[in-house]
């Protein structure tokens, strides 16, 4: 279920060019973290996915399908998308009954979308919040109700926009473990992320957006390692990085692991 964006152009009916020109090959499996500041193109980039736009001018395929051939409902079959608010993604009474949505939806049988449901719930422990109405519950849980909903749908592409906003450590933690869940089950995790430590610990490929186009791509440590791009889309590198730069180091460690393991081999 290769990602292949080829060319592609989007502009708004205001006549603001959200896309231009981005070519892009994600393939089966990768973890894959967007960065950018707001405005740099990367919810337009990925909404394409899903079917909600529709390119002004290139393709995006998913696996054997051209995405302007398909309707949205086809395309959820595919691709899972978290929102970054989860109220646009949330409307029912129940939090289960808002998780059994998507596999019912797809046409799932009772004892499957039963099964996918308790397993969702489990892996972003809401289990206990099952019956109560999500919108009693807190933005974190909120968020992780939304998570849970696009994991019961059970698609071998799942893309999830801010999925650290509003979440305490514990969360971020539970995100990061999903996130690695699913690729070790072979599922392409796509991510936009204001949040480059969680990009850096958790994403094999980082590509960096600003003004509708693609000013960065490749492993972690060499991304965040491209000043200029970095500057153009107004990011900073991850905390650890910034850290080692003040102390002169020539390594950029991109986890805690790394930063002590690097901290070891300085004489005392």
């Amino acid at each position: 279920m290769d990602i292949t964006f080829d060319q592609l152009r989007y502009t708004y009916a205001s006549g603001v060019e959200a896309l231009r020109g981005v070519s892009l090959a994600v393939p089966t499996g990768q973890r894959l973290a967007i960065v950018g500041q707001n405005g740099a193109g990367k919810t337009t980039l990925v909404r394409h996915l899903n079917g909600i736009f529709r390119p002004t001018s290139g393709t995006v395929r998913i696996g054997d399908w051209t995405t302007t051939d398909k309707q949205i409902a086809e395309l959820s079959a595919r691709v899972g998308y978290v929102f970054q608010n989860p109220d646009e993604q949330l409307f029912a009474r129940t939090v289960r009954a808002d998780v059994a949505f998507g596999p019912k939806n797809l046409g799932f049988d009772e004892q499957r979308a039963s099964e996918l449901v308790d397993a969702a719930l489990a892996r972003t422990a809401l289990t206990r919040e099952a019956d109560a109405h999500p919108h009693h519950l807190s933005l974190s849980e909120r968020k992780r109700v939304a998570i849970a909903a696009v994991l019961a749908m059970d698609t071998p592409i799942v893309v999830l926009d801010e999925p650290t906003t509003g979440q305490d450590e514990r969360g971020v933690r539970m995100v990061a473990s999903i996130t690695n869940e699913l690729a070790a089950e072979g599922r392409t995790v796509i991510a936009i992320t204001h949040d480059m430590d969680f990009a850096a610990e958790n994403f094999e490929r980082v590509i960096v957006m600003a003004q509708g186009e693609v000013h960065a791509d490749g492993e972690p440590g060499e991304v965040f390692s491209h000043t200029d791009a970095l500057a153009k889309a107004a990011v900073e590198p991850p905390q650890l990085m910034r850290l080692a730069r003040e102390l002169g180091w020539r390594a950029h460690p991109l986890t805690v692991e790394s930063f002590v393991a690097q901290l070891a081999k300085k004489p005392q």
